[in-house]
């Protein structure tokens, strides 16, 4: 899976190694973290791959079927972001929207692609998980080209949940606001949660834990495919 160092990944990776799944663990920075979690799993590699590169891509696959001669689940996690006020376009330059798109999208599309052919022979059909946002369906996010990063997402899973079914499912889990190291210290982030405790049903801020959870869920319904699945505490019905 890739993005799987630390946080969510990291929580993901954790969660499928409970139900005895062999796991390729990735990062395209954040190697030592990567390779730490994958002693630490029962059964596990690391790769160091940056997704939005096509042959990088291609390697992390490529190590899978090596060290383990099938594919069975893609969990597509990387991704990165700018906290970019959504009025202020002159910040979110030319090369912002490629920092972003980059792992979020292209990444996503090279991975899935990659990792189809392969996917199609696994026993009882092979099936994708793209990590998503809350802000790929709402005006919010930490900036305009992450939220139609996530929203590009969204509907890429519907179009290939369509174009690879039955052999292949492919599913989208939503997070909310979710603490990990790397929002937890962030101010930005931080004035958001304030407000997640005020007003969202279940008044608290999704963990790492609560999105791993979503992710076995879906892996777990076999008659669902092209489904996104909010992860917000009921932000949704605000």
């Amino acid at each position: 899976m890739t993005g799987s160092s630390s946080g969510i990944g990291a929580a993901i990776a954790a969660r499928l190694a409970e139900r005895n799944m062999r796991i390729v663990v990735n990062s395209v920075r954040s190697a030592e973290a990567g390779e730490q979690l994958a002693r630490w799993l029962p059964d596990a590699i690391y790769v160091q791959a940056d997704t939005s590169v096509p042959e990088q891509a291609q390697k992390l696959i490529n190590a899978a079927l090596t060290a383990y001669g099938r594919l069975d689940v893609l969990v597509n996690n990387a991704g990165t972001t700018r906290v970019i006020p959504h009025d202020d376009l002159t910040a979110v330059t030319p090369e912002v929207w490629q920092e972003i798109l980059g792992p979020n999208l292209f990444g996503t599309w090279q991975m899935t692609a990659a990792a189809v052919p392969h996917l199609r022979a696994a026993d009882g059909g092979g099936s994708i998980v793209n990590i998503s946002s809350v802000a790929g369906s709402r005006p919010a996010g930490s900036s305009i080209p992450y939220a139609v990063s996530k929203a590009a997402v969204e509907h890429m899973t519907r179009l290939l949940a369509k174009a690879l079914g039955p052999d292949v499912r492919v599913n989208a889990v939503a997070p909310a606001l979710t603490e990990t190291p790397w929002t937890r210290d962030d101010p930005f982030f931080q004035g958001i949660a304030e407000q997640v405790r005020k007003v969202t049903p279940l008044r608290r801020v999704g963990s790492a834990d609560d999105v791993a959870d979503a992710v076995l869920a879906v892996l777990g319904a076999r008659h669902m495919t092209g489904v996104v699945l909010p992860v917000d505490g009921g932000a949704h019905l605000i």
